[in-house]
């Protein structure tokens, strides 16, 4: 375990914001940390949710996980400045104890989907189908019809 404790901001921005400012308050609260002698580990948006229970009359809302590691003064200035942006609906920070996160890879396309190599196609295996059962033979069933035909031959 580390000696020193890291902390995880989650904040819900609203829903009717366009990406490019959420990139912009991701860019604000990262150098916003960085300025008050914090070493920012991971910066993910993680996308536009239901909500658990309407906010401010917003139903839907854009998650953001921001993870710093500090010495926890930081934490009154980011949350001061979320708690004064409009565009902030909520916020919690957590301490966390244990490994530190590791930063999740961003390669994508600009589709937002991410990329698919032909390597990554020939190495995957097509799936096995563990459901299938012995070949079992079909049985004819017969009618009443059927039956007295078959009796009177």
């Amino acid at each position: 375990m580390s000696d020193q404790p890291y902390y995880e901001t989650m904040y819900i921005l609203r829903p009717d914001i366009p990406e490019e400012e959420v990139d912009s308050h991701l860019k604000k609260y990262s150098e916003m940390l960085e300025k008050a002698g914090t070493e920012v580990l991971d910066s993910q948006m993680r996308g536009k949710r239901r909500l658990a229970y309407p906010i401010a009359k917003h139903k839907e809302g854009i998650y953001v996980q921001l993870s710093h590691k500090g010495d926890g003064q930081q934490i009154a200035i980011l949350e001061k400045a979320m708690r004064l942006s409009e565009d902030v609906i909520r916020y919690l920070t957590v301490k966390q104890y244990g490994p530190l996160p590791t930063p999740k890879p961003t390669s994508k396309d600009g589709d937002g989907e991410p990329k698919i190599t032909a390597t990554d196609n020939e190495n995957k295996k097509p799936p096995e189908n563990k459901t299938e059962s012995p070949t079992q033979e079909t049985t004819k069933s017969t009618t009443k019809d059927e039956t007295k035909e078959e009796a009177n031959e």
